[in-house]
Order: structure tokens, then sequence, then C-alpha cells
């Protein structure tokens, strides 16, 4: 897991998130109510930035609320790493914003940091299972899009 990751709000630009990504070398930035409590509101990807900002036609000065992906499911510090399994495969996501009791963004989980748990346990050709099974298309639905795209 990645603790406290960089954040980006919603009135940020896609310019500045973007610039966050290659910073931390992330290819996600939770998006957050507002940088102090880091209650989580929706998460914005690379892949968001090019499909809902670059394929439109929208510049480096759009919001993050135009193009981030709203509602996305978290998990707890304390759930067993199945549990994050079943919501990367169930959503078709490969990260998942990890939240306190409160709902606030205290940090990120990547499918290569399930493939590097799953590695210390498990023999070569079940963390291959394991990357695989989430990797897989089409099996679910992705956080909800914008409100007008509902």
């Amino acid at each position: 897991m990645t603790e406290n990751p960089a954040c980006c709000v919603p009135t940020d630009t896609i310019q500045h998130a973007a610039k966050l990504m290659v910073e931390c070398d992330c290819g996600c930035v939770p998006v957050v109510d507002d940088l102090q409590s880091k209650k989580i509101v929706g998460t914005l990807t690379d892949r968001d930035i090019a499909c809902r900002c670059t394929a439109q036609g929208k510049g480096p000065d759009a919001l993050v609320s135009e193009a981030m992906s709203l509602n996305p499911r978290c998990c707890r510090a304390d759930d067993d790493l199945q549990d994050v399994e079943k919501v990367m495969t169930d959503r078709q996501v490969r990260r998942v914003p990890i939240v306190d009791e409160q709902g606030c963004c205290i940090g990120m989980v990547s499918q290569a940091d399930l493939a590097r748990a799953a590695e210390r346990g498990l023999p070569e050709q079940e963390v291959g299972r394991v990357v695989e099974r989430v990797s897989e298309p089409g099996r679910g639905a992705r956080a909800e899009s914008r409100p007008e795209e509902r």
C-alpha cells in the first residue's frame, strides 16, 4: 500500500493532477473534498484524462471534476487482500483507495501491491493467476461516471 498518497480536489486542473501523477510515478490520484480532511469523493486515472479530456479536445485547464470517476469503491486498511482483489476484479480497476473509519483517504493499493503481497506467500503460478484475474477485461462496473454521463 502507498500510504498518504498525493491527492487532488475537484477544482484542481487536469494539468495539476497530471503533474502529481508524474511526480509520484502513479497512474491514479484520489480526489478528496479538501486536502485537510481528505474525505474521498472520487478518483482520477491517466485513462480518465485520456478518455474524458484529451480525446474530447479539453485542454490542461479542464477541471478534475470534469474527468474524475465518482464514488469509488474503497477498502479499509484492515481488509484482507482477497477483499481488495475482489473489489479490483468486480469493478475492473487497478487501484483501490484505502480509507479510515471517517472515509478519509489514507492510502492506495495497486495491482502491483497485490502481486508483491501474493508473491510472498504463493507459488509463482498463483501470483500470475491473481494478477491475471484482477486484469481480466469486461467483468464488472468501474466507479460511477460523471453525472452528465448517467
